[in-house]
């Protein structure tokens, strides 16, 4: 056999073998992840986003056998805790989770951007989809949005509101209700909606927007008013507290939380991680903690589904918040 026959033929089976892996890889599960995932929450502990990253944390870390670990990265609306995953290793061991109010509108708020939303953050997927929460301490006598008016409109200046920081979209919702109504209401700012609730119970503000479930267990007890709902669905664990638009101010736009990814992360990790925390999302008893928190069940969406809702909401949120120029710096 010559020695040309020879080489042609190790040649040919060399490419054979160097073929192979890639095809075979194609089937095999990713080997991710490969030590302990962090999940950053880009508000405080107790906030709305923590309460629902938390209830995901367990029977995710359950599915891809590693501790899930949650970071609490609160303040600057949520700017902290999506630079610090947006400046991470894209290994798909870092993940993030944040509210849209936070994706969409620094942005437009912001003049400096540490970071580019829709090009360093991989949307993964969609936790959930509602409202938020305009709710009073008792002592105001308020029941309705039309009682907050009513009072505002008398005395300009002297009804301050919370929200859990410049720019969100508790902000945004107050701002467009003052614009509409011609209210002069000062703005106090928090570092995350448990700061607000707390100040809230304890009278040292009369009026907020806070997230959809922080609040509720106090609205229930009564130490907690429930003026109205943000959306465009009721909350089911509030189905009596009537939405904004049913009392007359159209305020429908909803807002979610979402898990995202640095740019660079592997498009089977984002994959992965998506049909993960679908899977959770899907169960009863999730469906069922959702709602017993005010959240009406999850969709459930590809990552590149919940990508393109990422970049419609964020034309729809900077759209509303144009017109009533949020101030932030």
């Amino acid at each position: 056999m010559s020695t040309k026959f020879l080489n042609r033929r190790t040649f040919l089976a060399s490419s054979a073998l160097l073929a192979l892996p890639a095809a075979a890889q194609s089937n095999k599960p990713i080997a991710w992840p490969r030590h302990p995932v962090k999940l950053v929450v880009s508000g405080p502990a107790g906030s709305g986003g923590d309460i629902f990253a938390r209830l995901l944390a367990g029977p995710l870390q359950e599915a891809i056998k590693q501790p899930v670990v949650v970071d609490n990265r609160g303040g600057a609306n949520g700017l902290i805790g999506n630079n610090a995953v947006a400046k991470a290793e894209p290994d798909g061991h870092t993940f993030l989770f944040s509210a849209s109010s936070s994706i969409a509108l620094n942005p437009l708020l912001v003049s400096k951007m540490p970071y580019d939303t829709l090009k360093d953050l991989v949307p993964v997927a969609q936790i959930g989809l509602s409202g938020i929460l305009l709710v009073a301490n008792p002592s105001t006598g308020f029941k309705t949005l039309a009682d907050m008016v009513r009072y505002a409109k008398a005395n300009p200046g002297k009804l301050a509101y919370g929200t859990w920081g410049n720019g969100s979209s508790g902000h945004l919702a107050m701002e467009t209700i003052k614009s509409h109504y011609k209210l002069f209401m000062p703005h106090i700012p928090y570092k995350g909606t448990s700061a607000v609730v707390s100040d809230l119970l304890g009278n040292n503000i009369s009026v907020a927007f806070t997230d959809i479930a922080s609040p509720v267990p106090h609205i229930r007890s009564g130490r907690l008013v429930g003026l109205g709902i943000t959306g465009s669905s009721r909350g089911p664990a509030l189905p009596d507290l009537p939405r904004l638009t049913e009392q007359g101010f159209k305020f429908d736009a909803d807002g979610w939380y979402g898990v995202f990814a640095p740019a660079g992360t592997p498009p089977e990790i984002v994959n992965r991680m998506n049909e993960e925390v679908n899977k959770i999302l899907a169960t009863e008893g999730m469906r069922e903690n959702f709602i017993s928190k005010n959240m009406p069940p999850p969709p459930l969406k590809t990552a590149d589904q919940f990508a393109a809702t990422v970049a419609s909401d964020v034309a729809l949120w900077q759209t509303l918040a144009k017109p009533v120029k949020l101030i932030v710096d």
